[in-house]
């Protein structure tokens, strides 16, 4: 029973710590972060998403858990490369271009990017900041802490999902919680039905598909 209670309290102590973090990121971003200059609101943009990590990775350091656990191989990195690579071309090309050419542009997204460095600090922002710090806590943190109470790979999923989609109930509405949560368990199924497809690969997925959307909607 006590290894069941710690892994639950650690679990909760972990949701509160994300979800207390993103409050406080929203703020941040609503309220703090046009006073600064460009180049600070940059390299802030980026560096603030990692505090989404930190109460998990605390908890990992008190309890000497390794990042491995989450679910990082060092073993055929450059297939794990182009594995995120390629989902995140066939994510684009089925969620992004066919919706955009079938003339559901404006449910896809919009964009008032013009230039190139623009498109460039996207890609950066979404693989450095955003994707890495949420597939750490929700495919890899959370998703292991699941697994350690219960060991049930479905349930895990399905729990880290809802979990991904209520994340983002802060930047939208009922209709986008529902999307992401989707998200979450496609990204869960890529990793636990495909080959060689570890957390890094869903970090690139997840990071070049989400940049692909602003490049799509402005071109296309």
């Amino acid at each position: 029973m006590k290894k069941i209670k710690k892994p639950v309290l650690q679990l909760f102590i972990a949701v509160c710590g994300v979800f207390a973090a993103l409050f406080g990121l929203t703020m941040f971003n609503r309220y703090l972060l046009m006073t600064f200059p460009l180049p600070w609101r940059m390299v802030l943009m980026i560096v603030t998403q990692w505090a989404l990590f930190l109460v998990p990775g605390i908890l990992m350091l008190r309890e000497k858990e390794r990042i491995h656990d989450l679910g990082f191989t060092k073993e055929k990195i450059s297939k794990q490369i182009l594995i995120g690579v390629f989902l995140a071309l066939a994510m684009s090309l089925i969620l992004t271009v066919l919706p955009i050419l079938t003339g559901f542009k404006n449910l896809v997204g919009s964009t008032s990017y013009t230039q190139a460095w623009q498109f460039a600090y996207q890609f950066i922002y979404m693989l450095f900041g955003v994707a890495l710090a949420e597939e750490l806590v929700f495919r890899g943190y959370l998703f292991h802490k699941l697994i350690e109470i219960k060991n049930s790979r479905w349930l895990a999923i399905i729990i880290s999902s809802m979990l991904f989609g209520l994340f983002h109930i802060f930047n939208g509405n009922l209709i986008q919680v529902v999307m992401t949560a989707i998200m979450g368990f496609i990204y869960c199924i890529f990793r636990e039905k495909i080959k060689g497809c570890t957390l890094l690969s869903i970090i690139i997925a997840h990071a070049l598909y989400d940049a692909m959307i602003v490049l799509w909607v402005a071109f296309l």
